[in-house]
């Protein structure tokens, strides 16, 4: 499956060290202004070569739309956007074309398929991801236009985990740190990995602000169940929360109820999802980033031929995917809301926004 969601869907297509990736977006209301110079800056987040905590491969990862607008605006018609590739290496990848790298996909691609792209990973690498941010980022465009926000950072690197979340103070920050406090223990955290060839793992925190209630399809197409599946196409995700998460099944019923009244929820152990559908609180969702795979320590595998061996990676690699998969994790976030809308309304912004309009007599939006 190449392609993402129902009434707004995106198909990405590229690989690695190809020579350009992209989406194709389908579903867009018409009307809706496309900033593309939002665009670009949601990509330059997530970009590699920025500082040291990611990946020294530089490219500038810049946009272009190739259709789909009209005097900047959306026309209902596919955009499409593309983003050449200016820095392959794939010489890096010679010395392991017929060796399994542990923890990717070579071994299950070989035997599925009968073959892999092992210059970068191909269609398995996390520079996928492209598509995903721009994709999100016109879903955050049409879901502006109904004060609808997406908010995330990291809140854990390794073991520290954050114990203030400042989402204002996430945007200034190298490794998107919710905690100030905390930030240069988990960059040191980072670093020291770094420093001896491997890698770490991390949590990011991802908010939907002034979400509608009623966003969702019961039963087999639930809010949560969808957020849950969009964030585990992430590479490098190993699970998701929503809400309270795993700390739910510690909790007695009384303590994780949340209470209502006329002003709303008191607490937000649901995470702002209630029988699959939003419930008009905020949407919390934890995604967990597993540490990076390539690592440059010998490790042993096996080979094409079913031999035993060791292996060294060369290459570019991230000490720690949690930040810019952050990035990832919103824009994935956004495409859902997106099309969870649509699939309420219409194809038409303005119509869209008559629908949330009379929504607004409700007492706990």
């Amino acid at each position: 499956m190449n392609s993402f969601g129902v009434k707004f869907r995106f198909t990405s297509f590229g690989q690695s060290h190809g020579k350009a990736l992209g989406c194709i977006i389908d579903g867009v209301p018409a009307g809706i202004k496309i900033d593309l110079e939002f665009i670009q800056e949601e990509l330059n987040k997530r970009k590699p070569g920025q500082n040291e905590f990611a990946s020294p491969r530089k490219e500038d990862d810049k946009v272009e739309v190739l259709s789909g607008l009209f005097k900047g605006h959306s026309t209902n018609t596919p955009i499409a956007l593309v983003v050449f590739n200016q820095n392959q290496k794939s010489k890096d990848y010679e010395n392991i074309k017929d060796i399994f790298r542990l923890a990717h996909g070579d071994f299950t691609y070989f035997h599925k398929y009968g073959l892999r792209d092992y210059e970068g990973g191909g269609r398995t690498s996390a520079r996928e991801s492209i598509a995903r941010v721009c994709a999100g980022a016109v879903a955050k465009l049409m879901l502006k236009e109904l004060d609808i926000k997406i908010l995330g950072g990291i809140c854990q690197i390794g073991d520290i985990e954050a114990k203030e979340f400042d989402f204002s103070y996430a945007k200034t920050s190298q490794i998107f740190a919710l905690d100030k406090n905390l930030e240069e223990k988990q960059k040191n955290k980072i670093l020291e990995v770094k420093k001896s060839h491997d890698s770490i793992g991390g949590v990011a925190l991802i908010k939907a602000l002034s979400c509608p209630i009623g966003l969702g399809e019961p039963i087999y197409n639930k809010l949560d169940a969808r957020i849950a599946f969009a964030m585990m196409s992430i590479n490098g995700v190993k699970a998701v929360e929503i809400g309270a998460g795993i700390k739910a099944p510690k909790l007695k019923g009384s303590q994780n109820n949340d209470e209502l009244s006329c002003d709303g929820f008191k607490t937000n152990n649901s995470g702002g999802i209630l029988a699959g559908l939003s419930n008009g609180d905020d949407i919390i969702v934890k995604v967990h980033f597993k540490p990076t795979p390539s690592i440059f320590i010998e490790q042993n595998t096996i080979n094409t031929k079913n031999e035993n061996t060791k292996y060294k990676i060369k290459g570019r690699h991230d000490p720690c995917i949690a930040p810019r998969g952050s990035i990832i994790a919103q824009a994935m976030l956004a495409c859902v809301l997106a099309d969870f809308v649509l699939l309420n309304t219409s194809s038409n912004i303005s119509q869209i926004k008559k629908v949330y309009e009379n929504n607004e007599n409700s007492n706990i939006l």
